[in-house]
């Protein structure tokens, strides 16, 4: 199914105003990406719940040469993902893990220092996060801060509205570095105290609409990159 009608098939039932808590419901089609790493199933290679931290916009981080203290310099990763190195000039390290990019940089250095050892030392960075969006109090982005089950994260976020539709909650879940995992959560009993256990903890970076109308069929992976098109206010 193309990856442009992806958006049109989770939201196209939902009530067109309001169902968000920010007004319509988008109708542009979400801009197409690569396909992910499958699994033999078809699905996504999913990332592992311990995964290691990969860098973000406007993260901080200090360069340590070891060797070559001249060189050392403290950098900040511009919107486009590119930090600006001494001597070197602009290198992309947007999205990789410290080993990673430590790798990245010194083959940057390569052709102007011999072997260069590198530490990183993050100083500023993404803190551990949910999004809230649709049918709730105050939607928005949130630290995430321990343990929180969704239930929880619902109340942090200003509790339900009248008319909130607790039986389609959407919970949104990284799946890879590129594709979202899509799960529909009747949240109904949990709110009424049963079947507590069954009420999802969240990792770091999943996001959850509460909509006020129905959800059609959803899709169970879309594009990390349509994800603005329905959190516009928290990404």
């Amino acid at each position: 199914m193309p990856v442009t009608r992806f958006g049109l098939l989770i939201f196209m039932a939902i009530a067109c105003t309001n169902s968000f808590g920010q007004g319509n419901v988008p109708t542009s089609n979400p801009r197409s990406e690569s396909s992910p790493q499958t699994t033999a199933d078809g699905h996504p290679t999913p990332l592992s719940r311990d995964q290691r931290y990969r860098l973000e916009r406007s993260d901080v981080f200090d360069l340590d040469f070891v060797l070559t203290p001249e060189f050392n310099q403290t950098v900040t990763i511009q919107p486009d993902g590119y930090i600006s190195l001494q001597g070197v000039g602009n290198v992309k390290v947007l999205g990789q893990t410290i080993p990673e990019a430590s790798a990245t940089i010194r083959a940057a250095y390569a052709n102007i220092l011999d072997n260069p050892r590198i530490a990183i030392v993050l100083k500023d960075f993404e803190k551990p996060y949910f999004v809230a969006g649709g049918w709730v109090g105050k939607p928005g982005k949130y630290d995430l801060r321990g343990e929180t089950t969704l239930s929880q994260a619902i109340q942090i976020a200003g509790g339900l509205r009248d008319g909130a539709k607790v039986s389609q909650v959407i919970l949104f879940r990284n799946a890879s570095n590129d594709w979202v995992e899509v799960k529909k959560l009747n949240m109904k009993d949990i709110f009424k105290g049963k079947n507590i256990r069954e009420d999802v903890h969240l990792r770091p970076g999943d996001m959850f609409l509460i909509p006020k109308g129905t959800f059609a069929k959803t899709e169970p992976f879309i594009p990390r990159a349509t994800l603005g098109t329905y959190f516009p206010y928290a990404l």
